[in-house]
């Protein structure tokens, strides 16, 4: 009898072994199989997202530098944002001097980088040449128009539209505050920076025509000293505000405003080409720097590259940024100027897009 149930017991413990091995095998399977199938379907919608375009940009930056706070800052955080955006490679070359300009442009079209920027009128030469020798390479030239060149796109802005903005900006805060003196600091005196000249005047006296405005030119886009030392000698004529366009020269002009500001004298600075507020803070969150006239040379760097990408380069044309397309204009956040003042901005712009208002290119004292 015992070894009968004996006999049962052991039959039944390999019936209940072979019975988990069964389910243990069956299991397996499912458990390897749908990580697998799952990743498989996941792949394809994934892996163009996250694999980078295999294209690449550099900038030749002219003699300001690659962290003037201004325009070479300005381009190149263009084209790290299309860079971010498409997951392109990207590379600059600094110019010491204009010696620079023809090697650093032709090192890079030696290297076949799918675009080339150069941003400024100082390039002309230098690309024209280098734009000869490398005919396949495509380029695009920021504030000067190579036209005769299939390779070369130029990009040009109406910098008269956009200064118009804050000379209004400047006379009505000018008004709150009583005074009825306000300045200009060009880089160098010729065609180009007198447009932002020509507009910040008209836009004063649009709001009030006897109201002061004292011009200086530096002859350098590069140094900030003398920039502080013009910005010096105009707030101490008078000048309530400043407006400057001579990219790494006016920081000289926001050091004297956030020097002044931090001494309790009320004086403000007005920036160029990006949004310099954070350029203009002397203490906690405050800033030296009213509002900024934004010269979009980011968009335009990050359009044209976009464009070369989906193979549409414009080369042989000429793109304006103007107020109708948001080229120009003043920063979205202004905590520097009253609500009305930004208003009455407001609908200067809309007059000047609408055609009621002409922006005049040249300065008084030329015309």
């Amino acid at each position: 009898m015992f070894k009968k149930l004996l006999t049962i017991v052991l039959a039944l413990a390999m019936i209940l072994s072979l019975a988990l091995v069964t389910g243990c095998a069956k299991d397996e399977p499912e458990v390897t199989t749908d990580p697998v199938t799952e990743t498989t379907e996941e792949t394809p919608e994934e892996t163009p997202e996250e694999e980078p375009v295999d294209f690449t940009v550099g900038l030749v930056t002219d003699v300001g530098g690659i962290d003037d706070k201004s325009f070479n800052q300005g381009t190149w955080e263009g084209i790290l944002e299309f860079a971010t955006a498409t997951g392109a490679q990207t590379k600059y070359l600094q110019s010491d001097s204009d010696a620079d300009y023809v090697p650093n442009l032709s090192n890079f079209s030696d290297e076949e980088m799918d675009l080339i920027i150069a941003p400024g009128f100082l390039f002309e030469g230098a690309l024209t040449e280098v734009a000869t020798n490398f005919p396949d390479q495509k380029y695009l030239i920021i504030d000067m128009v190579i036209a005769d060149k299939p390779n070369v796109a130029s990009a040009v802005f109406a910098e008269e539209q956009g200064s118009f903005l804050v000379g209004v900006a400047a006379a009505l805060t000018a008004q709150e505050a009583g005074k009825d003196t306000v300045g200009f600091i060009g880089g160098m005196d010729f065609d180009l920076i007198q447009k932002f000249e020509a507009g910040f005047e008209a836009g004063v006296e649009a709001v009030d025509p006897n109201m002061t405005v004292l011009v200086e030119y530096a002859g350098d886009f590069s140094n900030a000293q003398i920039g502080q030392t013009l910005a010096a000698k105009m707030y101490d004529q008078g000048a309530y505000i400043i407006f400057h366009a001579a990219g790494g020269t006016g920081n000289g002009l926001i050091k004297e405003a956030k020097d002044r500001r931090t001494n309790g004298e009320d004086v403000w600075a007005i920036g160029i080409d990006k949004d310099q507020y954070d350029d203009g803070i002397y203490e906690g969150d405050k800033s030296a720097v009213l509002t900024s006239m934004m010269k979009r040379v980011d968009v335009a760097a990050y359009d044209v590259a976009e464009m070369t990408l989906n193979g549409e380069f414009p080369g042989g044309g000429i793109l304006v940024f103007d107020l109708t397309n948001q080229g120009v204009g003043i920063p979205e956040s202004n905590p520097n100027l009253t609500d009305a003042v930004v208003e009455e901005v407001k609908a200067y712009e809309g007059k000047v897009v609408a055609g009621e208002i002409e922006v005049p290119v040249l300065p008084n004292r030329l015309k």
